[in-house]
Formats: C-alpha cells, sequence, structure tokens
C-alpha cells in the first residue's frame, strides 16, 4: 500500500498500510496528494530491531511533555521523540538515501513532526528549507514575518488581512522556502502550526520582515549580516549541529540574502504597523 504527495515540487511517497493510513488522517495531507508522478523519496515503516546506534547527540528539545533528540549515527541522521510515560518514536535515514524510516509510538503528534524533521532531510540538498514563519500574500508576492515564538507574527499577518484588502495567509508556521533557477519561491505546506492553514499553491517571495514588540511602529532596512541573523533562527534548530546539514542551510540562506530584501519592524499590535509594513515593501 503506498500513497503519493507533493510538496514544495518535491513528491514523495509513503508506503506501508500502518503509514498510509496515519498520514491520510493528518489535517493538511489530503491536499497535496497526487497520483501517477515518480517520488523523490519514501517514508517507510521500519523495524524497532533496525533502528541505527547513537554516535553523537546533535540537538536536544522539548515540547509539551515530548523530550526530543536529534542524532548523528554511523551512516545518517536519527530523530527520537519520547513523551513521559509512553513508548518513543524513532526516524532514521542514511546519509544520501531516498528512504526515511519510522518505528515505535504512532501517536499523530509525533510522526508528524518527524515527517517534518524526514522532509527537511530530504529536500535540503534541493535548495528547500521550512522557516518558521507567518507567510502572507499579497498581489501575487509572498512576505515571510519572522520572529521567535510569541512575538506576534500570526497577530501581525491578521491585521494585514483586516486592514489591507486583497492579503491572505499562506501558512502560518512552516512554510518552505525553495531557490529555483535564480529566484526564491515561498510554497505552502502541510504543516501550519496551531492556524489549520492549508493552500497547495507557491509564490515569489518579495520580502522578510524580522518582527519585534515595541511602544512605537518603526520600520528599517537590514543589512546583509543583520538579515542572516534574522532569519537563521527561524530554520530548523536540528539542522545546525552537523557539519554537513549546516553547510547546506548556509548556502540556501546565502541564495535568499541575495534576493531578497529583509527588514526589522519593531511594532504594535495594531493596524498602523500593518500598513507601515505593507508601504515600505511594496511602495
Amino acid at each position: 500500500m503506498n500513497r503519493k504527495y507533493q510538496i514544495a515540487g518535491h513528491c514523495f511517497e509513503v508506503s506501508g498500510e500502518r503509514i498510509c493510513e496515519a498520514v491520510a488522517h493528518i489535517d493538511g495531507f489530503r491536499l497535496f496528494e497526487v497520483e501517477n508522478q515518480e517520488g523523490d523519496f519514501v517514508f517507510r515503516e521500519g523495524e524497532w530491531a533496525d533502528v541505527p546506534e547513537v554516535v553523537s547527540v546533535q540537538y536536544i528539545f522539548e515540547y509539551e511533555d515530548v523530550k526530543g533528540c536529534f542524532i548523528r549515527t554511523a551512516d545518517g541522521y536519527r530523530l527520537s521523540l519520547k513523551p513521559a510515560d509512553e513508548e518513543a518514536f524513532e526516524m532514521w535515514c542514511r546519509q544520501g538515501s531516498k528512504e526515511v524510516f519510522f518505528a515505535g509510538n504512532w501517536s499523530v503528534r509525533l510522526y508528524r513532526f518527524a515527517m517534518w524533521v524526514g522532509f527537511g532531510l530530504m529536500t535540503l540538498p534541493s535548495e528547500t528549507i521550512a522557516v518558521h514563519s507567518s507567510c502572507i500574500v499579497y498581489k501575487d508576492k509572498a512576505v515571510l514575518f519572522l520572529g521567535e515564538s510569541g512575538t506576534g507574527k500570526s497577530t501581525h499577518t491578521r491585521l494585514w488581512r483586516e486592514h489591507i484588502p486583497g492579503a491572505v495567509l499562506l501558512n502560518d508556521d512552516s512554510p518552505m522556502i525553495r531557490i529555483e533557477e535564480g529566484k526564491v519561491w515561498a510554497y505552502g505546506s502541510a504543516w501550519s502550526g496551531k492556524t489549520p492553514c492549508y493552500k497547495n499553491e507557491r509564490y515569489e517571495l518579495k520580502a522578510c520582515v524580522r518582527l519585534s514588540q515595541a511602544p512605537s511602529n518603526e520600520i528599517r532596512k537590514l543589512s546583509v549580516l543583520q538579515a542572516y541573523g534574522a532569519l537563521h533562527p527561524s530554520c530548523a534548530p536540528e539542522f545546525a549541529y552537523d557539519n554537513a546539514l549546516y553547510d547546506q542551510v548556509s548556502r540556501i540562506i546565502s541564495g535568499i540574502l541575495s534576493s531578497v530584501p529583509f527588514y526589522h519592524l519593531a511594532c504594535l499590535p495594531d493596524k498602523e504597523a500593518a500598513i507601515l509594513s505593507c508601504k515600505t515593501i511594496f511602495g
């Protein structure tokens, strides 16, 4: 049994009865399902006994009650997700391989996140990266709003939709950014955080804006070095501690910086902030 999906121009297959059934019930994936296309890579059900040994732990993180570890193995990478008082979920792949394996606790919150990491591993070499951001579309161009959780990304894009006619949301958490033929494109994805916004669309990236809260509204253009500092924290931290992966991330970031202007918006959560950022970007 298998199903095929296409996100950010990458077609992939999920193979096996359990994984096909699981993915079919994830919000958003149905919109990206395709037929009669050759897959670039495949997600498969693996065996617990085949989970590779740890060579080094690259990154440790927590969300909800889950402890996560991104791991270097002898010939690839492994992601371990361990909820409190539950069995772990494991994802692994060999470096350069086109297969990603899953085993363990098939809780939707675990395998959904594991698919996001696995998709990132498989597509980095094709200059594709997920950027933690809220993405608005206006005049057929995309704008990314960056910032740490709680800085107002979703609020700011909501203000655009409320006060700027024609502005629509593309994705509220994890749009995919891909460099293709010298242009930078923002794609909708099957991962959109707490906001169920799933769109199988792409738009050329017009600008990126790093947000911060402030007592008044002010926007300024960033230098290349400042722009790198604005974008880097919004890329997958799991990939930042492995030399091979980080080289690919840095190459993509450099490609984005060479094509797209970056701004810093210090702002209030109000209409004037949205109008200021829109006028600055679009004139």
